[in-house]
C-alpha cells in the first residue's frame, strides 16, 4: 500500500493506493476516520487485484486542515471527492463509500456520470433534515461526531458504537482518527447539515442510472433497517438492501474478507 498526496481545488489531500491494476475502487471513509480503515482491502487480496484509491478527506487523516469552515461540507467534500477521480483518471470507478463518505458519494453522483456503481453502507440516503429522526437510531454516540473538542471517552463511546453490539475488535486505530480529526470539521459538518445545505439523497438514489449496492450490518447501531426498507432504489443491486450477519457499522473492520466478498461480487457483476 502506498501513501500519495496531491493538490486539488488548493488543498493538500493524502491518499492511498493499493498495488492491484483492475478495475478503480474509491474507497471513501467516515466522519472522524481515515483511510487506514481501508488497509485490509488495500492489502489483501482485493487491492492486489483491483487498483482501490482511498484519499483522506480534508481535516482527516494526513490531509491538511483547511482553516476555512466552508470546506467542511458535504458540497465542499463531494468537490473535493470529484477532483481527486478526475486528477487520478479514475471517472470509471466503483465508488464505496462507508457512513458520511456514502453521503458524499451520493452527494457527488450528479458530477460522476462515468462511475461504474456505487456501494453505501452505513448511510441512509436523506430527503431532509426532517428525514433525520427516522434514519438514525437514537444513540447518544452519535452526537461525538459532531461535537467539536472530543476527549478521549467520547471518542472510545463513538468508536464502539461502530461496532456490532459485544464485538471484541480493538478500536484503538479508531479512536486515534478521532482525536486527530480536525473538530472545526465535525462542526462545519453540523452546521452545513443544520442549513439544509445537502443534495436530496432520496431523489439521488430514485433517479439513480448506476448500480447500487446498498448493505447493512445486522448488529448495526446507528442506522434503521426499516427506514431503508422505505426508500425507493431502482437500480439496487439483486433488487435489496444486503442484510450483513454478525456485524455493524463497520463491517469492512468487524468481516473484512466477507466485506471484500460482497464487493467482488458486485464488480463482477457489473462485467
Amino acid at each position: 500500500m502506498k501513501e500519495q498526496r496531491i493538490g486539488i481545488a488548493g488543498q493538500h489531500v493524502t491518499y492511498r493506493a493499493s498495488e492491484g491494476t483492475g478495475r478503480t475502487v474509491v474507497l471513501v471513509h467516515g466522519n472522524s476516520s481515515s483511510s487506514r480503515v481501508w488497509r485490509h482491502l488495500l492489502d489483501g487480496p482485493f487491492g492486489e487485484r483491483f487498483r482501490c484509491l482511498a484519499p483522506d478527506l480534508p481535516g482527516h487523516g494526513g490531509s491538511a486542515r483547511t482553516g476555512r469552515a466552508d470546506d467542511y461540507s458535504l458540497r465542499s467534500y463531494a468537490s473535493v471527492l470529484a477532483g481527486f477521480v478526475g486528477e487520478l483518471q479514475a471517472e470509471d470507478a466503483v465508488v464505496v463509500g462507508w457512513s458520511l463518505g456514502g453521503h458524499i458519494a451520493l452527494e457527488a453522483a450528479s458530477v460522476l456520470p462515468a462511475a461504474a456503481g456505487f456501494v453505501l453502507f452505513g448511510t441512509p440516503p436523506i430527503g431532509s433534515p426532517a428525514d433525520v429522526g427516522r434514519a438514525f437510531l437514537p444513540n447518544p454516540a452519535m452526537n461525538v461526531g459532531f461535537t467539536p473538542e472530543v476527549d478521549a471517552e467520547a471518542a472510545q463511546s463513538y468508536a464502539r458504537s461502530f461496532l456490532a453490539p459485544g464485538s471484541t475488535l480493538p478500536t484503538d486505530e479508531l479512536v486515534a482518527d478521532v482525536l486527530a480529526t480536525d473538530g472545526a470539521a465535525r462542526a462545519g459538518l453540523l452546521a452545513s447539515l443544520q442549513a439544509g445545505a445537502f443534495a436530496d439523497e432520496r431523489a439521488v438514489v430514485e433517479h439513480l442510472t448506476q448500480p447500487l449496492a446498498v448493505l447493512h450490518g445486522e448488529g448495526e447501531q446507528l442506522i434503521s433497517a426499516e427506514y431503508l426498507k422505505d426508500i425507493r432504489m431502482p437500480a439496487l443491486w439483486r433488487g435489496a438492501v444486503q442484510i450483513l450477519p454478525g456485524v455493524g457499522h463497520a463491517p469492512h473492520l468487524e468481516a473484512p474478507e466477507d466485506f471484500a466478498d460482497i464487493l467482488t461480487r458486485f464488480i463482477s457483476d457489473l462485467d
